[in-house]
């Protein structure tokens, strides 16, 4: 019981590892698109980057700091609406962007890699894609940063306004509010088209990482082939008592659900240990539960 216990406890540390890992690069990602393409040309996205974007682009104020206040404090108004453990990874992401975006702004400021004003466009679509990326790496890592999350839990708590009603309503406020700056449609215009192409890349992302496959396993080398998965991978695995029809002779089936980046591991340790087991991969519409996306209500 001890050493299910010791392994469980193993395999808890390496996914906690692995999640702040991409975490932190998923911040990396979109502090380097947010500091070298979007602050250059002066775009204001929605959420509290688009207003830390805007107190800078008006007074000079430090995004890094921006984002930093700006999310605690509204952390501190919103603390009874949202859970401990928002929170936490709420503060924990946060510092670190406001770290990353604190060294990389006045870093690219100094030493540009990019012309402002020549092919607008091309430098919105690479901050949103790398920006989008990075958010989408986080959040699938269990990750937060805060910012529209926080005003949408107010919104949807004293308002009973709905998350996504909420959201357009938050970003189209912010990014419209650029008008009185810059007193110019094209910047609202860049805006909508940093935050389309963002949200876009974020959702595939996000949906990359949670696409699940199922395998079925058929090998003599059964045994083996179980423990490493579970011990290697750490994905349980089901065995079933079958029967060949012609053969007549029983048959011992392995049956494993996992995320398809997972996929090329488990071929290279069943290979490995049997390379002429019978093994059938097939792509999942959905699987809820432990390990895998919460069940729907």
């Amino acid at each position: 019981m001890s050493k299910i216990k010791d392994i469980a406890r193993q395999n808890m540390n390496k996914q906690l590892y692995k999640d702040f890992f991409f975490i932190w690069f998923g911040i990396m990602l979109y502090g380097f698109g947010y500091t070298a393409f979007i602050l250059p040309e002066q775009v204001v996205m929605g959420g509290v980057a688009g207003i830390s974007a805007l107190l800078f682009y008006a007074f000079g104020f430090p995004p890094a700091i921006s984002i930093w206040v700006l999310n605690i404090s509204l952390l501190l108004i919103a603390f009874k609406a949202l859970t401990r453990q928002f929170t936490v990874r709420t503060i924990i992401g946060v510092s670190i962007m406001s770290v990353i975006i604190g060294l990389l702004q006045p870093f690219f400021q100094a030493h540009p890699i990019i012309t402002a004003g020549e092919d607008k466009f091309m430098h919105v679509l690479i901050g949103g894609a790398l920006s989008g990326a990075g958010l989408g790496l986080v959040f699938s890592h269990n990750g937060s940063t805060g910012g529209t999350d926080i005003i949408i839990a107010l919104l949807n708590k004293h308002f009973r306004m709905s998350f996504g009603r909420a959201m357009q309503f938050i970003d189209i406020t912010i990014i419209s509010s650029s008008y009185f700056l810059f007193h110019s449609t094209e910047t609202i215009v860049y805006g909508v088209a940093f935050t389309l192409i963002a949200s876009y890349v974020c959702d595939y992302v996000i949906n990359g990482s949670r696409q699940t496959v199922q395998f079925i396993i058929i090998s003599k080398e059964y045994e083996k082939i179980a423990d490493t998965i579970n011990t290697k991978v750490n994905r349980g695995v089901t065995l079933i008592k079958g029967q060949g029809w012609y053969s007549k002779q029983e048959a011992d089936i392995l049956i494993v659900l996992a995320r398809k980046y997972e996929s090329q591991e488990l071929f290279y340790y069943i290979k490995s240990i049997d390379p002429y087991a019978l093994v059938s991969q097939s792509f999942c519409n959905g699987v809820f539960g432990q390990g895998f996306d919460s069940l729907k209500s």
